[in-house]
């Protein structure tokens, strides 16, 4: 007669492991989903420009030459982040002309804010901080506007697009990719520029070259 291992202990201790591993494996997959990867584009193109007006436009003015006193200025430029709840209720009230009939108020906003930044980018990266450094002022304040309108379009989409089980692996998306384009716009555009200096352009022609990368 052949006996037959009891193995009811071993099916028991197994059991909640592989609920354990099946739960860890749902928590994860919330971060694949479409929704959430647009989240977590949206965060790195949020934080991307804020360094741009910020810490970055510092180190390039004094490479330039600038005055300290000047420089210390140019903290106020990031006040539009701080004061942006004066025209969120616009962003949330009014559409844009076309672009949100064809892609809806959300999504219209974000297209907008999108390519104005986009040109203010440009237009900084062409200033002279040494000829011109009201102009680069003013170039920083639209990135620091139009940034700080991304925001607060992205905030709206994100707590309407995601579902109630998806918000906190949005939110943790957002906030990760949002940091990771903050080290972009400044250690990663600090290192184009050097790379750019190493080929043989000047200063001025590496900076230009460097923050719109």
């Amino acid at each position: 007669m052949t006996v037959v291992p009891d193995t009811t202990p071993e099916r028991a201790r197994a059991a909640p492991a592989a609920r354990g591993r099946r739960k860890l494996t749902e928590a994860l997959a919330v971060y694949l989903k479409p929704r959430v990867l647009i989240v977590l584009f949206l965060g790195f193109s949020a934080g991307l420009p804020l360094a741009l007006s910020g810490s970055t436009l510092l180190v390039w003015m004094r490479e330039a030459g600038v005055d300290l006193g000047t420089i210390g200025l140019f903290a106020l430029v990031g006040t539009p982040y701080t004061v942006k709840f004066l025209w969120a209720p616009i962003v949330d009230a009014l559409d844009v002309p076309l672009l949100s009939k064809l892609l809806g108020r959300r999504r219209g906003w974000l297209v907008l804010s999108q390519l104005l930044l986009m040109a203010a980018i440009v237009f900084l990266a062409f200033c002279d901080p040494v000829a011109a450094p009201w102009l680069v002022a003013f170039g920083a304040l639209l990135v620091a506007a139009t940034s700080a309108t991304q925001d607060i379009v992205i905030d709206a989409f994100r707590v309407e697009s995601l579902g109630e089980s998806e918000q906190a692996a949005g939110m943790a998306s957002y906030v990760a990719a949002y940091r990771i384009g903050m080290l972009a716009s400044t250690a990663g555009a600090l290192f184009l520029v050097s790379g750019f200096e190493g080929l043989g352009f000047s200063k001025g022609a590496a900076w230009t070259a460097g923050r719109p990368s």
